[in-house]
């Protein structure tokens, strides 16, 4: 029996009970916002750690650095000679939203059409699950030295990850590294994450009263915050839809590209609205910027009165291409912003969040390993793909280790819904990472 073969049917007879364990990570509400219990948090990590131990791993801790919510490292050390690979996935999970929104309990796993939904189902406990199984099956084979790194904070921007990194340097040090928090192409065809754009946001405010008056009485020579808001806020496109922010770097277009049909289903579109800018879908996707208003700040329909809002606030989200430094497209942003003030209103931008992007070397001996372990885990090629949205986080880890290399996996695919109602992983790709990261470790060892 090839080694295939026999790690396939250890998968299938270990995977009911790493369903039950997700079943059982989804139903604490880790959610690592502060407006949320931050003792579930710690529920969650214990609960980790005592899955880990369970499995006869000796050296399980839960950590943390300043303030930072609950991490679990885990290692097994490297026999003479062979590698350590550090595992990463991440226990925290979005808040759920609306409850009226979701068609299941979000905190109880429910399956559907060969789907596990819940919070955290995909993003990203099945990357715990993902890492545990392959642990599972490996057993007494694996060979090689394994540290698990499942963060609690990652939902939140890992404000405290550099300061972990950097307290508890030489236990996460390894030679390899595999984040288990990205996307498949689609059900049925597996991927590697070779791009992910980085993030900037800010909130802009635009004030033209200083307090607010009668719409009737002084609505005419008068435009109120929203108006303006909103003209400000049309700048940051072109008639086609492309951001308008001079300066911003566009990385070369991707190899492969989205079927306009597929991404309308996978984003929900409606039949009616025309897709926004210019190049193939996936260079809108992932290797052009792209700015979003994630929040806006105003009176409410419901509450509404017949007055004039003096100040309004928004906060934009942009995606930055790889390659783009973080602070000079924060700074083209913000000139952009201050500079098309609507009628000379007040324009103040406040920075927040900025996530450096990433692009990864294509022909490294991981990267052959892992083509070569989703190749036979799904039976079809992997595609090499960017993602649209950020993980800040690999850069910072490749600044604290830059000899390692970086494989960024999926657990995830186009209907996964990740962060919005309705969450959930398809149960049978699940199987197939676990598989797929069993072979991976394997083909790691010298």
């Amino acid at each position: 029996m090839s080694q295939h073969q026999q790690y396939s049917e250890r998968v299938q007879e270990l995977f009911p009970a790493l369903r039950a364990d997700l079943e059982s990570l989804v139903r604490i509400p880790s959610v690592s916002a502060d407006a949320f219990d931050q003792a579930h948090l710690q529920r969650s990590a214990e609960a980790i750690a005592q899955l880990l131990r369970a499995e006869g791993i000796e050296d399980v801790q839960i950590l943390t650095a300043g303030e930072s919510r609950p991490a679990i490292v885990a290692r097994i050390p490297a026999p003479e000679g062979q590698p350590t690979v550090l595992l990463y996935a991440h226990h925290d999970v979005q808040p759920p939203g609306d409850p009226a929104t979701w068609e299941t309990d979000p905190f109880e796993p429910t399956e559907k059409n060969g789907r596990l939904f819940g919070r955290g189902a995909a993003d990203d406990k099945a990357g715990v699950i993902a890492h545990l199984g392959a642990l599972r099956t490996l057993g007494s084979d694996l060979g090689i030295g394994v540290t698990l790194f499942i963060e609690g904070e990652e939902e939140i921007g890992s404000p405290y990850f550099v300061d972990f990194l950097e307290k508890y340097r030489e236990q996460l040090r390894a030679d390899a590294i595999v984040v288990a928090d990205s996307a498949n192409w689609k059900v049925g065809v597996p991927a590697l994450t070779t791009s992910l754009r980085g993030l900037v946001d800010c909130v802009v405010d635009v004030q033209v009263l200083t307090h607010a008056v009668h719409s009737g009485m002084f609505g005419g020579p008068v435009l109120d915050a929203l108006t303006l808001m909103s003209r400000l806020i049309s700048t940051l496109h072109d008639d086609s839809g492309d951001v308008a922010v001079a300066g911003l770097v566009h990385a070369p277009d991707p190899t492969v590209d989205y079927d306009e049909a597929d991404l309308r289903a996978d984003a929900g579109v409606l039949d009616s609205v025309q897709l926004a800018g210019t190049g193939p879908l996936t260079s809108r996707l992932w290797t052009k910027p792209a700015i979003s208003v994630i929040g806006i700040d105003a009176p409410t329909v419901a509450l509404s009165s017949n007055t004039m809002t003096p100040k309004a606030s928004a906060k934009i989200s942009m995606r930055i291409a790889p390659g783009q430094d973080p602070a000079a497209a924060y700074e083209a942003l913000a000139r952009h912003l201050e500079e098309n003030a609507p009628f000379g209103a007040k324009v103040t931008v406040h920075k927040g969040e900025l996530g450096k992007p990433f692009l990864a070397p294509e022909n490294t001996p991981a990267m052959h390993a892992a083509r070569d372990a989703f190749a036979q885990a799904w039976g079809v090629d992997p595609v090499d793909i960017g993602i649209g949205g950020s993980i800040p986080f690999i850069a910072d880890l490749l600044e604290v280790f830059p000899a390692a290399e970086i494989l960024v996996t999926g657990v995830e695919d186009p209907d996964s819904r990740a962060h919005g109602a309705n969450e959930s992983v398809h149960l049978e790709e699940l199987q197939k990472v676990v598989l797929a990261e069993a072979l991976l470790l394997a083909g790691m060892k010298r």
